[in-house]
């Protein structure tokens, strides 16, 4: 079905996206930084961290000589820090393995750490003009509603088959520049018309080869049964704040699991525990219970309830550090932490 390519192709060039930073360029390395942060994150939040972690990391070898902490502190507020944490191994290997160069084939993108098929297409499609169709979540949406796909998305051999059928619309006559525009009017179409809940079929420039539009059925596609089920976790978190200079301990969370490897408070999982005074203190004081802060994630949704203990000494065992101001802040912080512990550190505005 090369009339859908074709319309794409027409369609981005006069009506699409062209004004982000990472669309003025081929370079893979840039193209890839923005897929990765772009992973269910919205353009608007990626822009600024976007400019910054170029600034600092300008180029793959930069990164991969990083130190995996700064990475994630520049990350902090983006959320999903695998996604820091495999950027930071895949440029290592790109280094190590590559001679510092991306490879050129989406088969071998896909072998570097926290580079999936989708994004490996999109990078081989953009940088190297190879004729491979990338299939996200909102492209899977544009097409699914096209081809009035009736397989069930929730299911693995179901995506397969609709990846081969995403890349059969690719035609074999595509050249480089063809292929960018077509990539990025798939981007552009499930982020702008072909939306979840209210596309805007009547500006689409498939509206005359959407099969799901023909049957006036377009919210009926994709379709995919499974629900997400989200949970409530309730986390305590120990703050025990020095007497003398107002410093607090943060420790790093384990390398897997929700925010593995930032840094936090301790974390307890009980009221019962989070009312026991810290162990090796001395000179505790009486706890403060502070409103607690909600935060919402994927899969769950966290109720942090701080607890602050004034201690006149105390000698944690196990890694981690005192922070006493503001800009001592330069840690892998998660967001909901880093903007509570911004109003009470000693030098916060």
């Amino acid at each position: 079905m090369s009339l859908f390519f074709d319309a794409v192709v027409r369609w981005q060039r006069q009506h699409g996206r062209h004004g982000l930073p990472w669309q003025r360029t081929r370079e893979p390395y840039l193209v890839w930084l923005s897929e990765i942060m772009l992973q269910q994150t919205q353009v608007s939040t990626v822009l600024a961290y976007f400019d910054r972690f170029v600034a600092r990391f300008p180029d793959v070898q930069a990164l991969a000589e990083a130190d995996v902490e700064e990475v994630l502190t520049l990350w902090s507020g983006l959320g999903y820090y695998s996604r820091a944490r495999n950027l930071h191994r895949c440029a290592r290997q790109v280094v190590e393995r590559h001679e510092g160069r991306f490879p050129s084939r989406a088969e071998a993108l896909q072998t570097l750490p926290g580079i999936g098929p989708s994004t490996a297409a999109a990078i081989a499609a953009f940088c190297f003009g190879e004729r491979v169709s990338i299939l996200d979540g909102n492209v899977q949406r544009v097409l699914s509603r096209l081809l009035a796909f009736e397989g069930d998305l929730a299911q693995a051999g179901q995506v397969r088959v609709l990846w081969q059928l995403a890349q059969d619309l690719v035609p074999p006559h595509a050249v480089h520049d063809d292929m960018a525009a077509y990539t990025q009017g798939l981007m552009d179409l499930g982020a702008m018309v072909c939306k979840r809940s209210r596309p805007a079929c009547e500006i689409c420039p498939a509206q005359a080869l959407c099969k799901a539009r023909a049957r006036q059925q377009p919210t009926a596609f994709p379709v995919k049964t499974r629900q997400l089920r989200r949970r409530t976790e309730h986390w305590w978190l120990q703050v025990v704040r020095r007497a003398d200079d107002g410093a607090v301990w943060l420790q790093p969370r384990p390398d897997r699991g929700i925010w593995a490897g930032l840094y936090t408070f301790p974390v307890l999982t009980s009221v019962e525990a989070a009312a026991q005074p810290p162990q090796e203190a001395e000179g505790i004081g009486e706890p403060i219970w502070h409103e607690p802060v909600h935060h919402s994630l994927t899969h769950r949704e966290l109720i942090l309830q701080p607890v602050e203990w004034p201690v006149v000494r105390h000698q944690p065992s196990g890694p981690g550090r005192w922070v006493r101001h503001v800009d001592d802040l330069v840690l892998g912080l998660p967001a909901p932490l880093r903007v509570w512990l911004r109003g009470r550190l000693d030098g916060a505005g």
